[in-house]
């Protein structure tokens, strides 16, 4: 406990983004979230008051940051499982836990248990040889999708292979240079969505509306809440997804579930579900939630590893949009006047910026906009995201 305040000592392992926005939710809980940070400039580091620098694949630092903890959670999936399960063994609270998170690291397990629970999944297979990925492709037909087992995010770690010669090159070099592999078959998708649930220690759950993920070049860029035009029963079935998911892999905290909406003539939809990933942490496609549902995912975050009771998820208006802001190219009008446009521009605009540097394709910030009407909002949000990236109201 934190003597100055009589509440917990909630510890975020990673100084990210998803670790600076939960430090806001954190200050209005009262809390007093403790970061561990690679170096001053990461994102939480700018901003929170308690952080600690070091490796978090450095079991010694994890020990000492977890000592002056009430309970550690995670801003990113990379924490050696090795070292969670040995932490939890010297009576360190941790969630999720290394049984749950390991779903999340480590895409081969995560199918494995897919298919044990009979879960929705796309064909897939191992690769443990050049062999197992022709095999594969010449059964489901090609193209398909390689994927590193561990490490992979925002289209890294994933490769479209056209042909059995591409196949046999990128695995020879992938597996020479001890990436493990799985294949997946190449899903003719309507769009993805995503779900969010919040599971507690107790039990409690709380399930997030359905959303839209708009993806380019493998980058989330866009997020529509609700998923516009989602049949009922398809939203149903996919919170109910997320809850079982949640359940049965022993989840505290956030759980995201990627999904891939594909055509199926045999459903009263005419759609079903497949799982793409899984996420074990506050997500992208949840950042609209901060202004758009009655409780943000990383209040729910911290409420569900603290044991509260979880907060209410309905929406705030009726349509929501959040556009991601990329890094742009270098040089231009700085964004301190940028923003000044933007505000300008788009008075209802809701604003994050991350404390990153500008690369270009880099996640920098996102902007929220509320309102009525989608197709409005939606211009309107990514008006707004243009003048943060570009410097620009322009149109691409």
């Amino acid at each position: 406990m934190d003597s100055r305040t009589g509440l917990p000592v909630v510890g975020m392992v990673g100084g990210g983004q998803l670790a600076r926005m939960t430090h806001q939710a954190a200050i209005a809980l009262g809390q007093s979230l403790r970061v561990l940070a690679l170096t001053p400039d990461d994102g939480a580091a700018l901003v929170a008051a308690d952080v600690q620098y070091g490796d978090h694949t450095d079991l010694a630092a994890l020990r000492t940051f977890a000592k002056a903890c009430d309970v550690v959670t995670f801003d990113h999936e990379h924490v050696p499982t090795e070292h969670i399960r040995a932490l939890a063994g010297e009576g360190v609270k941790l969630y999720p836990p290394a049984d749950a998170l390991v779903h999340a690291q480590d895409k081969r397990v995560m199918r494995e248990r897919l298919d044990a629970m009979a879960a929705p999944n796309p064909a897939w297979r191992p690769v443990e040889s050049t062999a197992d990925l022709v095999a594969f492709g010449d059964e489901v037909g090609w193209p398909v999708m390689v994927k590193a087992a561990r490490g992979g995010y925002d289209g890294r770690g994933v490769w479209p292979v056209g042909d059995a010669a591409q196949a046999t090159e990128l695995a020879e070099t992938l597996l020479a240079g001890g990436t493990k592999l799985i294949v997946e078959e190449r899903v003719a998708l309507r769009r993805e969505l995503a779900v969010q649930v919040a599971r507690s220690p107790f039990g409690q759950v709380a399930v997030y509306p359905v959303v839209e993920t708009v993806q380019r070049d493998g980058i989330c860029v866009e997020v529509l809440a609700p998923a516009p035009d989602l049949p009922e029963e398809l939203a149903v079935a996919a919170q109910q997804l997320g809850i079982d998911l949640a359940t049965a892999l022993g989840v505290v905290g956030l759980l995201a579930v990627e999904l891939f909406e594909v055509a199926d003539p045999s459903t009263p939809s005419g759609s079903r579900l497949l799982v793409n990933e899984l996420a074990m942490r506050p997500h992208n496609s949840g950042h609209w939630t901060i202004e758009g549902a009655r409780t943000s995912q990383f209040e729910q975050h911290l409420r569900a590893v603290l044991d509260y009771p979880m907060g209410d998820t309905s929406l705030a208006a009726p349509v929501v949009v959040m556009a991601n802001v990329l890094g742009g190219e270098p040089g231009g009008m700085p964004i301190d006047e940028r923003l000044h446009h933007l505000f300008a521009a788009e008075p209802t605009a809701r604003v994050h910026l991350y404390g990153k540097q500008v690369r270009p394709g880099r996640k920098i910030g996102h902007v929220t906009v509320l309102g009525d009407n989608l197709d409005e909002v939606r211009a309107r949000a990514a008006r707004a995201m243009r003048w943060l990236r570009d410097g620009t109201e322009g149109t691409a």
